[in-house]
């Protein structure tokens, strides 16, 4: 191994495990500055920090522990009758504003789904797309609108179709359930499969998640996945090969036939 593939191995091994890390700080950063535009305002106004000893970190914690405790009462006050009651009104009245509405409904039902744990992304299928004969992988989410099924003239369900290899990406497509096609992969093989374009595809292999590996077998992974590509384009050059060395044979003895033949003409020419 060069002395450049070993800067180049290292490279890789060291991008593989900060990558994570700054991703990680970075979207705490955005969590915390946003969790900040509503604890600073509380604190400012109430003056919390002249009864903590001007100590400002122990009046965020305060309030934030203050707003946790509010938003607890919130959930408690909403699994009663009385608070599905107030909180249902609160709702219709939201759904009468034109823009508002889009909004907090759509907010409204991903919040609910992700609370209850009612979701289908279990359940991983093939759909026909872009076009008929060509498949691709979806994840089933929920059933459509009546009014889909309606014009479908039977069941609709809900497809996402992620994007590889970012499967965060993606497009909604409504098929007939005639239409979907069950299959016998995980949703992690398959989610596997998206990631790595297909690299993954060979059956009774299981794509291990990046969190798994380490960056010493992400670099090896990296380097057998090269040495499998370079055995297979010697293997087909050795076949190509093989396949020539046939019809040069016939060749080679019909001149050496000649020349077999030529010999005697000669010998007699002589006598």
């Amino acid at each position: 191994m060069s002395s450049w593939e070993g800067i180049r191995n290292s490279f890789i091994a060291g991008l593989v495990l900060v990558t994570p890390l700054v991703i990680t700080l970075y979207i705490l950063q955005v969590l915390f500055g946003f969790a900040l535009n509503f604890i600073d305002p509380i604190v400012a106004e109430t003056d919390l920090a002249s009864y903590t000893a001007n100590v400002e970190a122990v009046a965020r914690v305060l309030t934030a522990v203050f707003i946790l405790l509010v938003v607890s009462f919130l959930g408690f006050l909403a699994q009663r009758p009385s608070g599905q009651r107030l909180f249902g009104s609160l709702g219709r009245t939201v759904a009468v504003i034109p823009i508002f509405r889009t909004i907090y409904s759509t907010v409204r039902q991903m919040s609910t789904s992700l609370s209850s744990g009612e979701t289908s992304y279990d359940s991983l299928v093939l759909v026909e797309f872009p076009r008929e004969g060509f498949y691709s992988i979806g994840l089933d989410t929920s059933e459509s609108p009546q009014a889909v099924s309606d014009v479908a003239g039977e069941p609709v369900r809900n497809i996402f179709l992620p994007s590889s290899p970012n499967p965060a990406g993606g497009r909604l497509v409504l098929v007939p359930e005639s239409q979907v096609h069950q299959v016998d992969m995980s949703v992690r093989q398959g989610m596997g499969l998206i990631m790595t374009t297909g690299a993954g595809s060979r059956d009774g292999e299981t794509v291990p998640p990046v969190s798994d590996m380490s960056p010493a077998e992400a670099v090896a992974s990296l380097e057998d996945l090269q040495a499998e590509a370079q055995l297979a384009g010697s293997r087909s050059a050795g076949a190509a090969d093989d396949d020539a060395e046939p019809g040069a044979e016939p060749e080679t003895e019909a001149e050496s036939g000649t020349e077999d033949g030529a010999e005697p003409d000669e010998t007699e020419e002589r006598k």
